[in-house]
Formats: C-alpha cells, structure tokens, sequence
C-alpha cells in the first residue's frame, strides 16, 4: 500500500509540516517547492514557463540644481 496515498495521510503530512516549519514559513516553503518543480520540470520539456526578459538600459540622471544659472556669455554687439 506504499502508492495508495489518500486524504488522511495528506492531512497528517500537512499538519506536521505546519508543527515543525510554523505558520509564518509555511507559504515561503510552498512557493519555494512550487518554483522548483516548474524550474525542474522546464529543464527537463526544455520550455520555460517565465515570460522573456528584458535587460534594463541605465540612464545617467543630471543633479537638479536649486538656483538660477545665469548666462556668462557677452551679448553681440551690432553695427
């Protein structure tokens, strides 16, 4: 009967998991195996379920000033 798994014995696993990880890790370990066997499972079909992604482009931001630049250049003279 070792392949015969039924609610009970899901029931019991669950509440051990909960006594020995606590309610607060519970949901992290479950989205931790959940994401492995997705990671698993895609390295063996070779398909990936995450969407493509796209490399951030760094773009070099000007200090903003606080006070009024003047310009220094002499004004044309005319004719």
């Amino acid at each position: 009967m070792i392949g015969n798994i039924g609610p009970l014995e899901i029931g019991i696993v669950l509440i051990i998991a909960l006594v020995v990880f606590g309610p607060k890790r519970l949901p992290d370990l479950g989205h931790s195996l959940g994401k492995g066997i997705r990671e698993f499972k895609g390295s063996v079909t070779g398909e990936s379920d995450e969407p493509a992604r796209v490399e951030s482009v760094r773009v070099e931001a000007r200090p903003v000033t606080t006070h009024r630049v003047e310009d220094t250049t002499p004004a044309p003279t005319q004719h």
